[in-house]
């Protein structure tokens, strides 16, 4: 079959050339249009649903909506797991399905079962049902400064007319706002007026209901005529309410003003934000699942430009870059590009320089972009966007796509050479294609082997699954893409270009290698035992370095974004949150590595976070000047902030900060779950776990992240008192919520902004404890009661923030440590929590990056080392001899030593996932070599007729070095620019994995080139008899 594609693709040559030509045009042009991203959407199937119901401390909320919520969607079919918090206010669940579900019949479900649960919740909580984010979740984060500007009136232009441009973006999910205070009208009471007045809080909250009623007048139908009635009698304006009519007193009207101070104020803050130091407000674009990240991104900044010139002349300035992960992205692709256009221009010098001949280059040089080309159209069949994984995958695939290019012409020219010395040449059609389907064969067969032996990377699970998944697609349809266009592209392009040739170009450089090598061979028969030793203690020195090696589950990405959080004690006030806040923007501002700075402190309406006000995140954007892009200046930045006293300070990258979300829901590499018998067990628990963890050495920050002692007022009602007063526990509650969280009685609306009527408190009563005491309830017979006649009011410590997982409440510990450390700490820390005797059934389990990545190397090793076996079975039957497949096995371990040694030297001893998986592509390098060389052995004595011999094997291995010394220097060549490159924003992963294959790729062709011949002459049996062993693959 081989042999009949190759005769047809000489045999329509110019055909092929043009078809492949088109395709590869076609896939080139189609390249601008594909979609681009950070990631693959690394996130399994999640379901989020939030439910407002302001006013519910989070026991309430807990009991009240979390428990109910929970039971009611656990059933649902496809759920892997179900989180949850309850926070002041605030529901949040994550329903995880399995991967692979429908998810649109996913939310379809959830909606469907929120319809019948809804009825069972506290009045006006409502569950929301989010939109899919994608993995990475943020496009592009914008700051709004207005210094002359209200916020209040700032926060009403943000959501009447910037908002809204945005989510009219496609693929934009939710635009989340921090530090909103929007406009709306309270009823401030006035607790002496309102009980001369004689009127009670009922009273006051109909006649707000009333004063902003909006009923349709209808119209009046004359018989000729219809006309509208339009009624303007809603309340719009706190003097126009301050007119209501509440009742008559003493003969006389009395008004809403009369008992309350009508103003428009913003809501009590759970969130803030500051832009340079400034109050602002920060909107934070996510985009939808599967968008492409450069679009959304580009389509917000259009946006944005569009109304920019109106938003400037009322003096609102726009930060429309404070957090750009799409630029990592244009980076990313810019300095791939970059740097695969050196390689290129590299990769054809060498062709030109080995070769001596322009056309044979050419066409070494053109295979590799075509199949390149080619497997990005798979790529996108397969849905598959132009994400880092990807690209790695593709890079990676070079050594490949080289060998295949090299390989073949190499053995064609070299045919075309020994024909000419024919007495009678042979047709030069028939010699290329015998050339090549003489290597074919093995090159299939090596190919199988290597993508037996990638199958480990798509057997990963979980995100390090989802996440390297393309890795290894991109990679596998690289490898068959190549082979595709060796068997037809490589055959017609030599048909055409050396067709009318009678042979080929001896390699000038070659023959001089060639001796030199031959004279090598000849020493190292005298000198291999040394030779042989050095190997094998080079090869058990690295081995015993392994255990050595620092792991991590992927690399720190050099982005151009810096995003450092703060904590502070538990109950810590927004405004104090926010000194801390322009302090670190005052030292961040002088310093030259820090280009911009925005921060936001607590959480926004229906946003994806829902810190308590004492956390904070300040978003850095680093300058492209010094060392911005060096880990040294993140140090030396929270190194300058890091001096408030009391509070805790870590910092990620962007994209490091949405995996480790990912995998445990928690901002940090580690996450420690403590599970018991009561919420007070497990915290006193996590606490003493806490103590006896910080002090391990790797551990930058650990905390617990829902603290129990977070300071509140408890409010128990006097039972006794309440009879004799004739005070209702609904009174109460409605008192104490009217007065401090605020009850809607009604809305008006301001053109397409809605704002609340809400009774309340002054905000100076609301600021002070003492004050509650005398918070006025109305009784039964509508006396007015001060609160602490009928409650005892005390302050105590409560959690803020209560944690369930698959319904079992859990306290968490999150531990932050340094890059490469998290596999230390984690053992350091299961040997200290073994020595610690928790409380009753309390137990603990562990997440993060750090456990992810440990699960994922062992699936690795362990799904490698069944591929190794299977490649072993394959050799088998294809050589039919043990010996040579023990001679192929022993490349395994020369590649991997030399993949150590390059860890060791060029990476500080520090891998990650990605680099294991370079180390996994080694051994593909190193089996197709000593397998071209075994099978032209076989070659030599069972078609040509030679006897198997010491200066047998000489000559095979001479035969075979331009190809293995080309393919080496060009793989080397080609991957060399993405190792010096490491460390370059979007070479994170490639860089490492160019380093680890460089290092195995010297080692591996040491081992064919030098020991390899020597061993085969002396242990290798190959007969004069197809059926003697080494039998060649056939076609």
């Amino acid at each position: 079959m081989i042999e009949a594609i190759i005769r047809l693709s000489l045999r329509y040559r110019l055909l092929v050339v043009l078809g492949i030509g088109a395709v590869a045009l076609f896939a080139a042009a189609a390249l601008p249009a594909a979609h681009y991203g950070v990631f693959p959407e690394f996130a399994p199937p999640t379901v989020q649903i939030q439910t407002n119901a302001a006013g519910l401390d989070p026991r309430e909320i807990e009991h009240a909506v979390t428990d109910r919520l929970e039971q009611g969607l656990s059933g649902l079919p496809g759920i892997a797991a179900i989180r949850s918090e309850s926070s002041t206010g605030l529901s949040v669940i994550n329903l995880v399905f399995h991967g692979g579900t429908d998810v649109a019949a996913d939310r379809a479900s959830v909606a469907g079962r929120l319809t019948s649960l809804t009825a069972s919740l506290p009045p006006r909580a409502v569950p929301v049902i989010m939109p899919r984010q994608s993995a990475t979740g943020t496009a592009v984060v914008i700051g709004l400064d207005a210094p002359a500007m209200p916020l209040m009136r700032l926060s009403a232009i943000t959501e009447t007319t910037i908002r809204p441009a945005l989510l009219a973006v496609p693929g934009v999910a939710n635009v989340v706002v921090f530090g909103l205070a929007l406009p709306r009208l309270e009823i401030q009471l006035n607790r002496r007026a309102l009980l001369a007045s004689g009127f009670g809080l009922n009273q006051v909250a109909a006649a707000a209901h009333d004063a902003s009623a909006l009923l349709g007048g209808g119209f009046i139908d004359t018989g000729n005529q219809q006309l509208l009635l339009d009624a303007h009698g809603q309340t719009r304006s706190a003097a126009a309410l301050a007119q209501s009519l509440l009742g008559e007193h003493a003969g006389l009207p009395v008004t809403l003003g009369d008992v309350a101070q009508i103003t428009t104020a913003p809501p009590p803050r759970f969130g803030a934000a500051l832009i340079h130091g400034k109050p602002g407000l920060l909107l934070i674009v996510s985009s939808l699942a599967g968008a492409d990240t450069l679009h959304v991104a580009h389509g917000a900044e259009q946006a944005l430009a569009a109304i920019s010139p109106a938003l400037r002349r009322q003096g609102i300035d726009i930060d429309a870059h404070a957090l750009a992960p799409s630029g990592f992205v244009r980076e990313a692709l810019s300095d791939l590009g970059r740097v695969l256009l050196i390689g290129a221009v590299l990769i054809l010098v060498v062709l030109l320089l080995a070769l001596r001949d322009w056309r044979i280059a050419l066409i070494s040089f053109v295979s590799i972009p075509v199949a390149l080309l080619v497997a990005t159209l798979v790529l996108r069949a397969l849905g598959i966007t132009m994400n880092t994984m990807a690209l790695a995958g593709l890079a990676i695939a070079l050594g490949e796509i080289i060998d295949d290019a090299v390989v073949d012409i190499e053995n064609i020219n070299r045919r075309l050479i020994e024909n000419r010395a024919r007495a009678t040449p042979l047709p030069v059609l028939r010699v290329i294609r015998d050339a090549s389907v003489e290597v074919r064969g093995a090159i299939i067969f090596a190919t199988l082997c290597v993508a037996v032996m990638f199958t480990p990377v798509l057997l990963l699970g979980g995100v390090a699954g989802r996440l390297f998944a393309p890795l290894g697609i991109a990679y596998l349809a690289a490898i068959i893409a190549s082979l595709f266009v060796a068997l037809t592209l490589t055959p017609a392009l030599a048909g055409l270009l050396l067709a009318r040739r009678t042979g080929g170009v001896a390699h000038v450089p070659m023959q001089s290698a060639r001796s030199a090598y031959g004279r090598l061979l000849d020493v190292i028969a005298r000198r291999a035992g040394l030779l042989a030793l050095f190997a094998i203690v080079f090869v058990i020195g690295m081995g015993a370095s392994l255990p050595l090696v620092r792991t991590q589950f992927l690399p720190q990405f050099r982005e151009q974004d810096m995003i450092a959080h703060y904590l502070a004690a538990p109950g810590t006030s927004i405004k104090t949150m926010l000194t801390i806040g322009r302090h670190v923007a005052a030292v961040l501002g002088r310093m030259p590595e820090v280009a911009d700075v925005v921060e936001h402190v607590g959480r926004a309406t229906l946003g994806n976070g829902h810190p308590d006000v004492n956390k904070a995140e300040v978003d850095i954007t680093l300058s492209r000047s010094g060392n911005a892009h060096n880990a040294t200046a993140e140090r030396k930045i929270l190194a300058a902030i890091d001096t408030v006293p009391g509070v805790r300070w870590w910092a990620n990258s962007f994209l490091t900060e949405r995996i480790h979300e990912t995998l445990s829901g928690f901002t940090a590499p580690l996450v420690i779950s403590v599970y018991g018998d009561t919420l007070a067990a497990i915290s006193a628990d996590a606490g003493r776990i806490l103590h006896r963890i910080r002090p391990i050495k790797g551990v930058i920050v650990a905390a617990v992240a829902a603290p129990p002692n977070t300071p509140e007022l408890s409010i128990t009602p006097n039972r006794a008192a309440m009879l004799r007063y004739g005070v209702t526990a609904r009174a109460l509650l409605t008192a104490i919520h009217m007065g401090y969280a605020g009850d809607r009685v009604g809305q008006v609306y301001q053109g397409s902004l809605i704002e609340p009527i809400v009774i309340t408190l002054r905000q100076a009563r609301r600021a002070d404890p003492d004050a509650l005491r005398s918070l006025p309830i109305e009784a039964i017979d509508h006396r007015i009661v001060p609160l602490g006649l009928v409650a005892h009011i005390r302050q105590t410590a409560a959690p803020s923030l209560i944690l369930h997982n698959a319904g079992r409440t859990e306290q968490v510990i999150t531990v932050h440590t340094r890059p490469g450390d998290g596999d230390a700490v984690l053992a350091a820390i299961k040997r200290r929590i073994a020595a610690l005797h928790l409380t009753g059934n309390a137990y603990v389990t562990y997440g993060g990056s750090a456990v992810a990545g440990g699960a994922a190397r062992r699936s690795l090793v362990t799904h490698a080392g069944i591929a190794l076996v299977v490649i072993a079975a394959l050799l088998a039957l294809a050589l039919k001899s043990a010996r040579g497949v023990a001679l192929m096995a022993l490349g395994l371990p020369f590649a991997l030593a030399g993949g150590i040694a390059a860890a060791w030297l060029f990476l500080g001893g520090t891998i990650s996932l990605g680099a294991m998986v370079g180390l996994v592509t080694l051994f593909g390098l190193s089996l197709r070599n000593g397998l071209l060389l075994l099978i032209h052995y076989a070659r030599l004595v069972q078609t040509d007729g030679l006897a198997w011999s010491a200066a047998t094997a000489r000559r095979g291995a001479m035969d075979r070095l331009p190809a293995i010394l080309i393919t080496a220097t060009v793989t080397a060549i080609g991957l060399l620019p993405l190792a010096l490159a490491n460390g370059a924003p979007g070479d994170e992963i490639e860089g490492p994995m160019a380093i680890i294959i460089l290092g195995g790729l010297f080692t591996a062709t040491m081992l064919t080139l030098l020991l390899l011949p020597r061993l085969a002459s002396r242990y290798l049996r190959i007969g004069p008899s197809l059926n003697d062993g080494l039998d060649p693959p056939r076609t």
